[in-house]
């Protein structure tokens, strides 16, 4: 009896069952987790073919200006003047180099600089402030501050040309729409970005890099540049590509303190017009040739960001060596 009992027991299944419902749960799980897996995947394929669709639709239409009026000479041109069949974007290109290249300059030193003092000198409640203050100029439309720069900066920077520019020379050096008018703008539009990321890069370094530089008898200064922006310095990288994209592809501040003139910056107090400028200028009454030359300034403006964003992916790169 004994026995019997004893096989019969060794014969009966072991029991897994933890709960109510426990068999079902693990295949809902890998389902909802599936879904997702698949949503995330569209998500992802439509933000793709988006930007391939924009981007073949705008070689389309630019293609027939390339065709007729000839790849170099339209890139090559020196004449942008649609009414006379001068189709040339040279000095375009080269004012979108000129604004973006000298707003560079601007925000980068003043942006960095902030984020440093922001997470290694300033105090904590002084810090909230001024990071709610840098947020709210993210959130300002271009169109306003545009208005600021053309009753403010532009009369100011007038002043500046009257008192230094040559007599005798060309009437619009001394306008006040100028390469330096746009740039300043540009700079304080593009410094909330490059300072948001640069403090968020900052404040991910390792506390024990800090205590051990101060523990070596390095001063605060020096472990800021020698230890701490060397490390954050990928990241420092990336915000500044943010914002060079953000100013390569601003319009309507530009259009309005930059001069809307197709010249060449000879000068900071030379009026310029950009790639993004140009279009938004004349997209509205073009027709023919000239609608499609337009499409071909946007094609020239993919390849001037892809030359800025790959010139800054080197730097970064260069960065994390």
């Amino acid at each position: 009896m004994d026995d019997s009992l004893g096989q019969r027991g060794a014969q009966a299944p072991p029991s897994h069952t933890t709960g109510p419902g426990s068999t079902t749960r693990a295949p809902r799980t890998r389902r909802g987790k599936e879904t997702w897996e698949y949503l995330a995947l569209a998500a992802t394929a439509i933000a793709a073919g988006a930007v391939f669709f924009i981007a073949a639709f705008v070689f389309w239409e630019g293609w027939p200006a390339f065709r007729e009026v000839g790849f170099f000479e339209f890139v090559l041109g020196k004449v942008w003047s649609p009414t006379r069949g001068f189709y040339g974007i040279l000095p375009i290109i080269a004012g979108t180099f000129a604004v973006t290249i000298l707003t560079l300059i601007l925000a980068i030193p003043v942006s960095v600089g902030t984020a440093v003092f922001l997470t290694e000198y300033s105090p904590e409640w002084a810090s909230r402030i001024v990071r709610k203050a840098v947020d709210l100029l993210a959130g300002i439309p271009s169109v306003v501050y545009g208005l600021f720069g053309m009753t403010t900066l532009v009369p100011l920077i007038r002043r500046i040309e009257l008192a230094t520019v040559p007599q005798g020379a060309p009437s619009y050096l001394t306008v006040g729409y100028s390469v330096l008018s746009a740039s300043v703008i540009l700079a304080v539009m593009i410094a909330p970005t490059v300072i948001s990321i640069s403090c968020d890069a900052l404040k991910s370094v390792p506390s024990e890099y800090r205590e051990g530089s101060l523990g070596l008898g390095a001063t605060r200064w020096q472990t800021v540049t020698k230890v701490i922006l060397p490390v954050a310095a990928p990241g420092i990288l990336a915000g500044i590509i943010l914002g060079t994209g953000r100013a390569v592809g601003e319009t309507m501040a530009v259009l309005m303190v930059a001069g809307n003139a197709p010249l060449f910056p000879k000068s900071v107090f030379t009026p310029v017009r950009t790639l993004t400028a140009n279009i938004a200028a004349e997209i509205g009454y073009a027709t023919g040739l000239h609608e499609h030359a337009l499409f071909a300034d946007g094609i020239a403006l993919f390849f001037v960001v892809i030359l800025l964003n790959s010139v800054a992916l080197w730097f970064r790169r260069k960065a994390l060596k």
